[in-house]
Order: C-alpha cells, then sequence, then structure tokens
C-alpha cells in the first residue's frame, strides 16, 4: 500500500510580489489624490494673512504673526460676479492682496452723507442686519463737497474700519481684472475659525 504525500504549498515569487503591488497601487491613489488636491487648490482657492486692522471685526490682525489667516475661493465669480456687501480679495496696482467690502457695483454711483448713510444712485441702501456694526466715514472721493463717486465698470469697496481703511475712497474702484476671489473661510487661529461671508 502506497501513501500520498498532500500536496505541498510552495511560495512562489508573484506571492512575494503581491504585496509590493498592493502597496505601490496605495502609493499611485495617494499621489493622485495629492495632484488632484495640489490643482484644486492652485486653480480655486488662495490662501493670505491679514496683516492690517482696516477690515476689523470682520478680519483681524496687524502683522504677519498674529492676523487671521484666511481662504479665498474662485469658484463662485466663475458663474457669477461680486454681490453688494460681500468681502473680496483682489490685487492692488503694486501686487498686494486686499480684502474689502462690496458696496458700490458697475454702473452704479456712490455717495455718503453725515452719519456714514450709503447712497446708490441717489438712494439709501442700508447694510443687512448682520452687518449692522459697520460705521462708514465720509473721506477721500465721499466727503460733501464732492459729486457721488462712479463706479464705472469696477465694483466700490469699502474697508470694515473704514476711519483707517485704504479704498475706494482715495484709490478709486476695482476693476474685475484685479478681483482674485470671495474671501470665504478664516481658518486660523484657533478661536478665530469661520466664514467670512454669511
Amino acid at each position: 500500500m502506497s501513501e500520498s504525500a498532500a500536496p505541498s504549498t510552495v511560495a512562489g515569487p508573484a506571492a512575494g510580489r503581491r504585496p509590493v503591488r498592493w502597496l505601490l497601487r496605495q502609493l499611485e491613489r495617494l499621489l493622485a489624490i495629492l495632484g488632484l488636491a495640489t490643482l484644486v487648490y492652485f486653480v480655486g482657492l488662495d490662501y493670505s494673512r491679514i496683516t492690517s486692522k482696516s477690515m476689523h471685526p470682520t478680519l483681524q490682525g496687524e502683522d504677519w504673526a498674529g492676523g487671521d489667516r484666511v481662504m479665498t475661493e474662485k469658484f463662485s465669480y466663475w458663474f457669477r460676479s461680486p454681490r453688494r456687501w460681500e468681502v473680496i480679495t483682489y490685487r492692488a496696482a503694486d501686487g498686494t492682496q486686499i480684502m474689502k467690502r462690496v458696496v458700490g457695483l458697475p454702473g452704479e454711483s456712490v455717495r455718503m452723507v453725515r452719519g456714514g448713510r450709503i447712497f446708490i444712485d441717489g438712494r439709501e441702501i442700508a447694510p443687512p442686519e448682520q452687518l449692522d456694526f459697520l460705521a462708514y466715514f465720509p473721506f477721500g472721493n465721499l466727503t460733501s463737497d464732492k459729486p457721488p463717486a462712479e463706479c464705472g465698470e469696477g465694483y466700490f469697496v469699502l474697508g470694515d474700519y473704514s476711519r483707517d481703511s485704504d479704498d475706494s475712497r482715495f484709490n478709486g474702484p476695482v476693476m474685475p481684472e484685479q478681483v482674485i476671489g470671495r474671501a470665504w473661510l478664516i481658518v486660523g487661529p484657533s478661536g478665530r475659525r469661520g466664514f467670512v461671508n454669511r
């Protein structure tokens, strides 16, 4: 009577390559995700820090170390134009990135009277309820002895802390090609996290 031995399972070269293939597949997926995230960031997002108190209390900071860290999103303005009372990020003539609030839209005229009341095309407009903290000051081209400021093809922007803000009262309207996007999210410091435009 002969005995038959059970077939032995010998790990060949193919079995040893399986973990390597799995690791390579995972690495490939990770690189694809990182590549996509990088593309989304550079195409649709922008990161900056607040180094001026001109947008206080919405955006805070007076230096690079302590200022709000803000994410700007560009996607919205691919489909629509900036709206009144939104905070936009734009590039000044010297290349500096600035954030201010839109008050006047293209084709409109802006005037300010005593008490910081804003008139658009001769009609008074009031900020929405959540912006009732705004207190504007008639400086630059919005003083009572000047004619209404024309927006032309641009956007008339003001700083929320307009007592100390270098904005459209002194520099004129922001042209559409200067606009980078909509100031979207405060990502730091931790106690300040939240949406900019609500």
